[in-house]
């Protein structure tokens, strides 16, 4: 049974035939962010990178060592076998092969303890590039557009960067370990070179058919995990609902846990089908490849114990060439999988890049004004339209008006009318797509964003409920006085929210919210009197209120506006309510209809109009009486 919602076979199969994988120079051209990757790991911490490289370079030369120490120990013993030394003379035993054993435990020991520096050092570097690469990404998405955000090619973006960190991680212990390895191969292939040069050609050959085969899966699953990026976030998103406390009361209610669970099945099953075809290839080819590079030391192998049986060379020499070329074998095929994993690793480093050179519309402004202080015309909108990118739909068409300083302003219309949009135009959330708005005659656009957002407090219908503690949650309206508790109190007391937060165990300390241990939940109205709060935390010229007070009742929301109209005085402030009893108390209402300016004037001129506002009004009206 088809399940609604969900994209049909075909449309996958299609997308997926389609799609045109990307070519083998790709992977080596991502290859170019790894220098770029490793200036940021070196912007981190320079002396833990130092050091990691240092031990790396020390340990490479280990596994050469230890192999010529153990071929002089085997010699020695052979030596020593065939002088015919009495049966348990240990004691009597030549001071040079003493020497060699002595050293090989203090190269295996000094190995070991090495190893462990760098287990060390990769952890620690690591949790800083984790924490490091997160922060980039929260800064630099603060920077960008509202409407990026609304868009889901962006949001596939940001997806991918975000949830990466961990590759991102391994990529650097990989790259890290590849240069050792390397490094290890130069020592032993030199070691090989001295007594055979064949041995390296019968092992090159053996390696380049598993060098192609990995190079090759590894971008094709790339370009599988790429090509799915929403369906995952479906995935996710639907694993997230379908055991969440914010969505527990909607799924009980209506029964909405097989429709969930089946959704999440046709969508995870059908992505598991897809990789499980790639993964039985990808094993059938690893395993054939396997067998070559098992094949290849064995011929090796017969090859060096034919020159002992000659004489050609020693017993030690034997365990020397053996031992050099299957730590080779084993290097090379790690070189191998690893260079492959590394390259496509860097692709998915690509999206970070990709995400961190996003730039906002505003950066193609470089004018950066102060505001005014105060404001002496206010904001005046000419000829402003604005539609979302990639529609061609207006969803705010032909405005002109204005906002005078220290005016209350109310904004009604219909639900999409466009009054929640106009106000993040005010707010500069957006840009208009047309006309300009300004602030004292000069265009918001040619104002530092930082200093005219400082200037403006706004809080939505949608606000967050953040699970931060009363303090915090309040704080957030003006984050740089997080610390003063006695500016919290005051906007606390403003809003009506002190006598929510008094009454709690812990008070302005209280976490909020049930996701971490301790917090304590509030109702719909108690959180919206503390979301309130946050407008009174910042000295804002313009604050907006975008229905903020839903779930009050009447009367509440009557006494918050009360309060709010008496500590805004000499203030702009726009407010947006379908409770006309609420709205008659601005100075101005602009009556909005499909995106348009219908009616501008006070309650009573609009009502003298016996326009579309007049009969709202009345119909309103009605209902309580």
């Amino acid at each position: 049974m088809a399940i609604p919602g969900i994209p049909q076979n075909e449309r996958f199969r299609t997308r997926n035939n389609s799609k045109k994988k990307r070519a083998f120079t790709e992977q080596f051209q991502s290859l170019r962010n790894v220098p770029r990757f490793f200036r940021m790991i070196w912007a981190v911490s320079p002396k833990l990178t130092l050091w990691n490289i240092l031990l790396r370079l020390v340990q490479a030369a280990i596994p050469l060592s230890m192999l010529y120490v153990g071929k002089e120990i085997v010699d020695d013993v052979v030596q020593f076998a065939k002088a015919g030394t009495a049966d348990g003379a240990v004691l009597g035993l030549p001071g040079s092969l003493w020497f060699w054993v002595i050293l090989e435990g203090g190269l295996a020991i000094f190995n070991s303890l090495i190893g462990r520096a760098i287990t060390l050092t990769d952890s620690l570097l690591g949790d800083l590039v984790n924490n490091d690469s997160s922060v980039r990404i929260i800064r630099h998405a603060a920077t960008l557009d509202l409407f990026q955000f609304e868009d889901a090619t962006f949001y596939d973006k940001l997806e991918r960067a975000r949830t990466q960190t961990a590759g991102r991680t391994a990529l650097m212990s990989m790259v890290l370990s590849q240069g050792q390895d390397l490094l290890t191969v130069v020592f032993l292939s030199g070691g090989l070179a001295v007594f055979n040069p064949w041995l390296l050609v019968i092992l090159v050959v053996a390696v380049i058919p598993a060098f192609i085969g990995e190079t090759k899966f590894n971008q094709e699953s790339y370009s599988l995990s790429r090509s799915w990026t929403p369906e995952r976030r479906e995935i996710d998103y639907l694993r997230y609902i379908g055991a969440s406390n914010e969505t527990a009361k909607e799924i009980k209610i209506f029964g909405l846990e097989n429709f969930i669970a089946d959704r999440f099945k046709t969508i995870s099953t059908r992505y598991f089908l897809v990789n499980q075809k790639l993964a039985l290839r990808r094993a059938s080819w690893g395993a054939l490849f396997s067998a070559l590079g098992t094949a290849s030391y064995y011929v090796a192998y017969v090859f060096v114990i034919g020159q002992t049986i000659l004489g050609q060379i020693t017993i030690g020499t034997l365990t020397f060439l053996a031992g050099s070329f299957s730590r080779l074998q084993g290097l090379l095929q790690g070189i191998v999988n690893r260079f492959s994993r590394i390259a496509e690793t860097s692709l998915y480093l690509q999206d970070l890049f990709d995400f961190l050179e996003l730039k906002p519309m505003s950066e193609n402004h470089s004018s950066r004004k102060q505001v005014p202080r105060p404001m002496k015309e206010g904001f005046r909108f000419e000829n402003v339209g604005f539609r979302y990118p990639e529609t061609d739909i207006w969803a705010l068409r032909h405005l002109n008006f204005t906002l005078h300083p220290g005016e209350k302003l109310a904004l009604v219309g219909e639900n999409g009318a466009g009054k929640t949009t106009l106000v993040k135009l005010l707010a500069h959330l957006y840009e208009p797509s047309e006309g300009r708005i300004l602030l004292d005659g000069v265009d918001l656009c040619d104002y530092d964003p930082d200093d005219l957002r400082r200037e403006i407090g706004i809080i939505f219908q949608d606000y967050v409920r953040f699970m931060f503690t009363a303090g915090e949650n309040i704080a957030i309206g003006n984050i740089v006085e997080e610390k003063n508790k006695e500016q919290i109190v005051e906007s606390a007391q403003k809003s009506l929210a002190d006598t929510v937060i008094e009454p709690l165990p812990n008070k302005y300390d209280q976490m909020l919210g049930k996701r971490f241990s301790g917090g304590v939940d509030l109702s719909g109205g108690q959180w919206q009197k503390v979301a309130l709060a946050r407008a009174y935390m910042r000295e804002a010229q313009l604050v907006i209120l975008d229905e903020p007070t839903a779930a009050l009742d009447a009367r509440a929301e009557h006494e918050v506006f009360v309060r709010f109209a008496e500590l805004m005085k000499g203030k702009a402030a726009v407010l947006i309510s379908h409770r006309f009893s609420t709205v008659r108390m601005a100075d101005r209402i602009l009556f909005l209809e499909n995106g348009e300016m219908q009616e501008l004037g006070t309650h009573e001129e609009l009502l003298a109009q016996e326009g579309k506002y007049a009969e709202l009004f009345r119909l309103q009206a009605k209902g309580y009486l």
